[in-house]
């Protein structure tokens, strides 16, 4: 049996951070994620999926994913269900995110140039899920002048072993 899911769009809001009574962080945001046909009025419809995400992940998201941002997630459907205040059953659907791309850099976003390091760098994806803190290390530069960091014209590329990450 299989459970897994990716799905593609913008926020509909700020994620919101909040943390259980044993202190784990969890997030919740939903994702606009457009269909591939259009309506009968001729417009493009969206679906607006509820996404939630726990732990590390959740305080990433929680402090670089913004409104209209573009991510990817992925993770499984869970469905569960509880009694509203007025006795009725009420059943919930949503994406358990174990990871979390960022698409587009906020520098994009906004339109300016941020190369004076203010502003969030491009990050590139968070796992979240058993990692215990391991992983998800961004210790390393980021090259801000948008040059390709390969290109060597076949010469060879000079690291240092305290930039091995074994």
């Amino acid at each position: 049996m299989l459970n897994r899911i990716i799905l593609i769009g913008r926020l509909t809001r700020d994620p919101e951070l909040r943390y259980t009574p044993a202190g784990v962080a969890v997030t919740q945001f939903t994702l606009a994620v457009d269909r591939n046909f259009t309506g009968q009025n001729g417009e493009r419809e969206a679906d607006f999926i509820p996404v939630v995400t726990w732990r590390q992940l959740a305080e990433t998201c929680a402090n670089y994913l913004r409104k209209g941002r573009l991510a990817a997630v992925e993770g499984r459907i869970q469905v569960r269900n509880y009694e509203n205040n007025e006795g009725k059953r009420v059943y919930v659907t949503e994406v358990i995110a174990d990871n979390v791309r960022f698409l587009e850099s906020s520098q994009n976003r906004e339109g300016g140039n941020t190369s004076s390091g203010a502003g969030m760098p491009e990050e590139p994806a968070y796992g979240g899920g058993g990692n215990s803190g391991r992983g998800n290390n961004n210790n390393f530069s980021r090259n801000n002048n948008n040059q390709d960091p390969f290109s060597g014209d076949g010469k060879p590329i000079d690291i240092s072993d305290d930039d091995l990450p074994f």
